[in-house]
């Protein structure tokens, strides 16, 4: 059977994401999301939007089931192109966080939005180890994602490698590998969700840069605000005295597009 999809290709901070607006159910949104990924090489990730839950204005569901802040934003920069708001906040609902969670937006002159998504706290900040005998590394659990702060630039072939071993050692639905050059203020991310069947060196990484944001909140014993230039651009998390979260960055849309694809 074929199914026409019809989508839009939006640009968080160069974390190139497709929003599908056709309902799809569940069961064959990973099995979608890989066929669409493979139409457009430059996507990083595949979200499905539904009518908003909970009181939130929109909702989205990622098609390994994580969260993905860079998609939360855009998400709901959609809806305010779809109904004409220049700025202001909504909710919107995201898979792998248990309560809507809200994006502040301003269009900015040349089209394009600045999006601040107030971030789910982490559910444990610790240091833990991979497996017996090696090294425990810092761990950021969130929902649905857990992230690992490494130090310095990776080993590209290494980190491919050692991603989905340390998902399921970790027993986490999703991880991202976050390479921390603290000194530079630039991170470079890996992330690896088993439920998409994705391993994707990401151009920026909204749930990394927050996972960063609360390792080196807590560490230092103190309110921080930083930036970390990724490969597709700059990401700024704010972390306050509260342990609030909040992440900054830019969205445009691309374009919208529709596929007729084999289910």
């Amino acid at each position: 059977m074929r199914v026409r999809l019809r989508y839009v290709r939006m640009d968080p901070t160069g974390n190139r994401t497709l929003l599908v607006k056709t309902s799809v159910p569940a069961g064959d949104r990973p099995a979608l999301a890989a066929r669409l990924m493979a139409l457009e090489p430059d996507a990083e990730q595949v979200g499905f939007l539904s009518p908003g839950l909970d009181g939130s204005y929109i909702a989205l569901r990622m098609a390994g089931g994580e969260f993905c802040g860079n998609a939360a934003m855009s998400a709901a920069v959609f809806y305010a192109l779809e109904n004409h708001i220049p700025e202001g906040s909504v909710a919107v609902s995201v898979s792998g966080a248990e309560r809507p969670v809200a994006v502040e937006f301003a269009r900015l002159p040349e089209g394009s939005y600045r999006g601040t998504v107030t971030m789910p706290g982490p559910l444990s900040v610790r240091r833990e180890r991979p497996s017996p005998g090696e090294a425990p590394v810092p761990l950021v659990r969130f929902p649905g994602i857990a992230h690992a702060i490494l130090p310095g630039t990776p080993d590209r072939g290494e980190a491919e490698r050692l991603a989905p071993l340390w998902c399921r050692s970790f027993g986490v639905e999703a991880l991202g590998l976050m390479f921390l050059d603290q000194a530079a203020g630039a991170m470079t991310p890996l992330v690896y969700v088993p439920g998409a069947d994705t391993l994707c060196w990401e151009n920026s990484c909204a749930s990394g840069t927050t996972a960063v944001g609360a390792y080196l909140a807590g560490t230092e014993g103190r309110p921080l605000r930083l930036a970390l230039r990724q490969p597709g651009g700059t990401l700024e998390i704010s972390a306050g005295p509260g342990g609030d979260l909040r992440l900054t960055g830019t969205v445009r849309l691309l374009g919208t597009a529709e596929a007729d694809i084999e289910v």
